[in-house]
């Protein structure tokens, strides 16, 4: 799960796989594109959306997303277009392009819906994030489940 600062978006889509996935057979991690926020904690806003649903994200750290990231995860989901183009940057190969989506690709295909940036938002714009990556997490769980 990657957005750009890993400490809104992408550790409430980790928070919501890990819960929905089997963690036995699953690795969930997130990782922002810019690393500015390298060793934080989400931001109180995510942690209380989450809080408010009973995951806990309070323990996430935030890192920077690096090419290693494409030889540890088999599915690389990012929030927006800024996010896919700057991962897909990264790339190697095109066996590791084809590793990146739009996470809302998954809940929303051919839309090409980017999870919008809730840091200089509201409290409501935390929980509308909540709700779109809830969505796509679901379908993705299953996806990944019925394999």
């Amino acid at each position: 799960m990657v957005c750009l600062g890993n400490i809104c978006r992408s550790p409430l889509a980790e928070g919501l796989m890990r819960r929905k996935l089997n963690f036995t057979k699953y690795t969930v991690d997130s990782a922002g594109t810019s690393g500015g926020h390298k060793g934080e904690a989400p931001d109180k806003r995510s942690i209380d959306v989450a809080r408010k649903h009973d995951i806990d994200i309070s323990s996430q750290r935030s890192r920077k997303f690096t090419k290693n990231d494409f030889e540890d995860f088999d599915h690389i989901f990012v929030m927006d277009q800024s996010n896919y183009d700057d991962v897909v940057a990264l790339a190697h190969n095109d066996e590791q392009k084809q590793k990146v989506h739009k996470i809302l690709e998954q809940a929303f295909p051919g839309e090409n819906l980017d999870v919008p940036d809730p840091y200089y938002g509201g409290e409501q714009g935390f929980q509308n994030v909540y709700t779109m990556l809830d969505r796509a997490t679901d379908v993705i769980a299953q996806e990944l489940e019925s394999k």
